[in-house]
């Protein structure tokens, strides 16, 4: 862990709070707000909304995660106002993770401290690798989606489709087609290779994808053929990229189905949802 997220480590354990009888703890959002990487209480209160609604598409009561509380701060020359916050506990906090700009590496460590139940360096960390392989995966999920749409109406069907991205994998893995990898890993055929590749491979899928996206409207390219020949290109660009550095994706490790980490996450939520005690009626 680098020298920024253990210092945010520490900050969230030093802020968190204890109810009366010190049964548990809880968080006040203003805290959050700047160790989350947040200016301006505005934009954080988007992501505290965002959780809210969460919480209420689970059925889960919000009160008993979210409360509204106001304090009283000092202000220049003796004066005093009230502001708002909010009292939380750690399921509210995770929910306000996961709500939050994942672009932030304050948030991407949230997500995994409060999701783990535990102030263990090593837990934390695994789980912060577990879900970066599940948010790379969705981003080529995405891009892919984008893909589709975008040759679908440059005359390309659906089985055209499927030829661009073979040939495209193909080029990414050193003339490996997309069944070579996967009788190399034992996937059975009607799984997806990319459910199965770790996240290196995942990104580089993605980065070839984006770049074909990207020409495909820049330069107007229609009909199979030239989307193709774009497609291959990438990924073989690609691939130089990660061949400077030593790095044949053909070669590397296969990892846990995704699917299985989808299912153990949302097992995870559930758990911490049922183990994080209701807020104390009064705030410390």
């Amino acid at each position: 862990m680098d020298k920024k997220l253990q210092i945010l480590h520490s900050n969230l354990d030093a802020f968190a709070k204890k109810s009366d009888d010190q049964d548990f703890e809880f968080w006040f959002a203003r805290d959050l707000q700047n160790l989350l990487g947040y200016e301006r209480w505005e934009n954080f209160q988007t992501a505290i909304k965002r959780a809210i609604e969460s919480c209420k598409a689970s059925k889960y009561k919000v009160s008993d995660h979210f409360r509204g509380v106001t304090k009283t701060i000092e202000v220049p020359k003796g004066g005093k106002r009230e502001i708002d916050d909010f009292m939380l506990n750690r399921y509210a906090c995770y929910l306000i993770a996961q709500n939050g700009d994942s672009r932030k590496p304050e948030i991407a460590f949230a997500q995994s401290y409060f999701a783990t139940q535990t102030r263990k360096q090593e837990l934390i960390e695994e789980r912060m690798k577990l879900s970066a392989r599940l948010d790379t995966r969705n981003r080529l999920k995405e891009s892919v989606k984008t893909l589709s749409q975008n040759i679908f109406e440059r005359g390309v069907d659906d089985a055209g489709f499927g030829r661009i991205r073979s040939k495209g994998d193909q080029a990414l893995f050193g003339g490996n087609t997309t069944q070579d990898m996967k009788d190399k890993y034992g996937i059975v055929k009607d799984r997806s290779l990319a459910d199965f590749l770790p996240t290196l491979t995942i990104a580089a899928k993605n980065l070839a994808t984006e770049m074909t996206n990207h020409n495909v409207y820049e330069t107007d390219l229609k009909g199979e053929k030239p989307i193709t020949e774009e497609h291959v290109q990438n990924n073989k660009t690609v691939r130089n990229m990660l061949a400077e550095r030593g790095i044949k994706p053909e070669n590397l490790r296969s990892e846990e189905d995704i699917k299985k980490l989808e299912r153990r996450v949302k097992s995870e939520e559930k758990k911490l949802q049922k183990n994080s005690k209701v807020l104390p009626t009064k705030q410390n």
